[in-house]
């Protein structure tokens, strides 16, 4: 019932940002849709990847847009013609998750595929973790927390850069 609201909700607030023109406040609703994003981890139990997102998404990224937002127009420019094609590819692209999303077994089906193949062999072969979780992330998503880290060191290091922009300075009227 809670994921169902806060999944509502996730869906008002990209309806809302579609429509806004105001940059600032697309920034806001980006971390609000980030914090809803979390909430909804958190509620189907994924408390790391809840974090993740709340630190990632909904904190450092809002961060640097808004940093990144200083920098320009708080108003964003209206397109010069309608965006067709990409509304078509977007609507064809969430009609097939959806699609492919149907087959897929319930939530916590305990019959499901994944616990009968891929659970046993990253808990009896693959690690000494007693924890399934604990196990997939330290060894298997290494790397890719790696990547994620150094993505947002990026991010933070270029926003750093357009904000320490020097200006040139002002000479006046004798030169000096």
């Amino acid at each position: 019932m809670i994921i169902d609201i806060l999944l509502v909700l996730m869906a008002f607030t990209v309806l809302i940002l579609v429509r806004i023109r105001h940059l600032f406040t697309v920034v806001v609703l980006s971390g609000i849709y980030s914090f809803l994003m979390a909430t909804v981890l958190l509620a189907l139990d994924a408390v790391d990847v809840a974090m993740t997102e709340a630190a990632v998404g909904a904190g450092v990224s809002t961060v640097l847009l808004l940093g990144a937002l200083h920098l320009c127009k708080s108003e964003e420019a209206r397109p010069a013609h309608k965006p067709w094609i990409p509304l078509v590819v977007s609507v064809s692209t969430a009609a097939l998750l959806i699609y492919g999303a149907m087959g897929l077994p319930d939530f916590a089906d305990p019959d499901a595929p994944i616990h009968h193949h891929v659970v046993p062999r990253y808990m009896q072969n693959e690690t000494d973790v007693p924890n399934v979780v604990t196990a997939v992330l330290a060894s298997f998503r290494g790397y890719d927390t790696l990547g994620e880290t150094t993505v947002v060191f990026t991010a933070g290091a270029g926003v750093i850069a357009l904000l320490r922009r020097r200006r040139k300075p002002d000479l006046g009227t004798d030169g000096k």
